[in-house]
């Protein structure tokens, strides 16, 4: 029988799952059923208080939306993921699924997960549809700057080159402000516009950009844009990637990776609106800016 046959009977037993997967590969399953489900690999927890407001669908290109209820606990989502940004952007499917025979169901929901908001104990989650990405812009930006994210499939630079990575412990960490060993290989504020990754402790997985990157005589400090939304602690192993600042010259001299630069540096600024020729200079038709 499938679900269809089963809802025409007018006696069901139906009800609904989630699935979230994270960055991070973990996936996790919840249901507003009494009991656990399981099916396509996923334990379907009914422990976590998961709730879904009405889905709201289209034919046309309008993005899908819903909104997800649930309790914060310790066995299923936790303030404290949620704080370190561990379900940001986390992949989302939702089935009507027959209780009583799993085989009898269909997806009714994909997208991901948008805003989440805490009070009282509890999360409330915006679901974005497959649509969503529509409202993002596309094409190319033209401006002098380079476009790509550096090391992505735009800049194609190789991030595991000797010389443009480092993976250090750490010797103290207070909110923005981490401390780690000199490394005198790295000339000053290299790793500055780049991107710190923590490997180990309590963090890990945790990714942030780096603001201020100086060498001191005791070290080297590494001031980040945001704090970690998991505190780091000293001894916790991270990542440091060299840093970007988008100009052609960096990406000439400190990548050599030219031939990829995804900007106009030669693009008129706007200062060519104002200007216009006179008899004291030297009108030959060329360009007024020398």
């Amino acid at each position: 029988m499938t679900l269809r046959q089963h809802l025409e009977t007018g006696a069901t037993t139906v009800c609904r799952a989630w699935a979230l997967e994270r960055r991070d590969g973990q996936i996790m399953g919840f249901t507003d059923h009494d009991g656990d489900l399981a099916f396509d690999g996923i334990i379907f927890r009914a422990r976590s208080g998961m709730t879904a407001h009405a889905i709201e669908q289209g034919t046309g290109l309008a993005v899908d939306n819903a909104e997800g209820f649930g309790a914060l606990s310790d066995e299923g989502l936790t303030e404290a993921d949620i704080l370190a940004g561990r379900y940001d952007g986390a992949n989302v499917r939702i089935w009507q699924v027959n209780w009583a025979s799993v085989e009898e169901r269909r997806l009714i929901f994909q997208g991901s997960l948008g805003e989440i908001s805490r009070q009282g104990g509890a999360f409330r989650a915006e679901l974005r549809g497959l649509t969503e990405v529509l409202n993002q812009p596309q094409g190319r930006v033209f401006q002098r700057g380079c476009a790509a994210v550096l090391g992505d499939g735009q800049c194609r630079f190789d991030l595991t080159r000797p010389g443009y990575a480092a993976e250090v412990p750490l010797s103290a960490a207070r909110d923005t402000v981490l401390q780690l060993p000199p490394m005198q290989e790295f000339d000053d504020r290299w790793f500055e516009g780049g991107r710190l990754r923590v490997l180990s402790g309590p963090a890990a997985g945790l990714i942030a950009l780096v603001k201020n990157d100086r060498r001191r005589p005791d070290g080297r400090e590494i001031v980040l844009w945001q704090a970690l939304g998991t505190a780091a602690a000293a001894g916790d192993l991270v990542r440091l990637e060299a840093g970007c600042d988008k100009r052609a010259e960096t990406c000439r001299l400190k990548f050599n990776n030219f031939l990829n630069f995804r900007g106009f540096p030669h693009i008129p600024g706007e200062d060519w609106l104002m200007s216009y020729p006179t008899s004291a200079g030297h009108n030959d038709g060329g360009s007024l800016f020398r």
